[in-house]
């Protein structure tokens, strides 16, 4: 169970998530910093370690659209945040899954900043209001890596396994 820490609407660009005059900055150990840097009491309550792993960031639709910059999933996957929304851009997602960032596709989702949500494997309930809405999993194969951590641990695994 997560508690939405964090409410936005549609259109949400990469450049919202992760500004682009840090793009100097790219390592996954200190993209997490710069997360959300122009809205600026958020980005202060995670770097003061204020918001908890497993916080849930509800969005509207099209969340990630703009560049192609992986740092957008970094920073987020650094604070171990989960991002619900109707729906994601398709760069933004796939970059979150092969760095193993939680998102969910909940079309339906009704949430405000304060709500507990209890994500499922087809479907997000908020305790809060007592609704229940499906959610769309990601295929298997897609899962795997982001369960795994990862492309990367996900491909370690894999050498492991046919090692043994």
């Amino acid at each position: 169970m997560g508690t939405v820490v964090l409410k936005l609407g549609n259109d949400i660009s990469t450049d919202h998530i992760y500004p682009g005059r840090f793009m100097a900055t790219v390592l996954p150990s200190e993209t997490p910093q710069f997360c959300f840097a122009d809205m600026t009491e958020f980005n202060a309550r995670l770097r003061n370690k204020a918001v908890p792993p497993g916080s849930v960031i509800v969005a509207g639709q099209n969340f990630g659209c703009g560049s192609s910059r992986e740092q957008a999933a970094s920073t987020l996957k650094g604070h171990d945040l989960i991002v619900v929304a109707p729906g994601f851009a398709r760069i933004f997602l796939q970059n979150a899954i092969n760095l193993g960032l939680r998102t969910v596709i909940c079309p339906e989702i009704e949430a405000s900043e304060g709500d507990e949500l209890e994500i499922g494997a087809d479907s997000v309930t908020n305790v809060t209001s007592g609704k229940r809405f499906a959610s769309q999993p990601l295929p298997k194969a897609r899962q795997a890596i982001v369960d795994a951590g990862g492309l990367i641990p996900y491909a370690r695994k894999l050498v492991v396994e046919q090692a043994s």
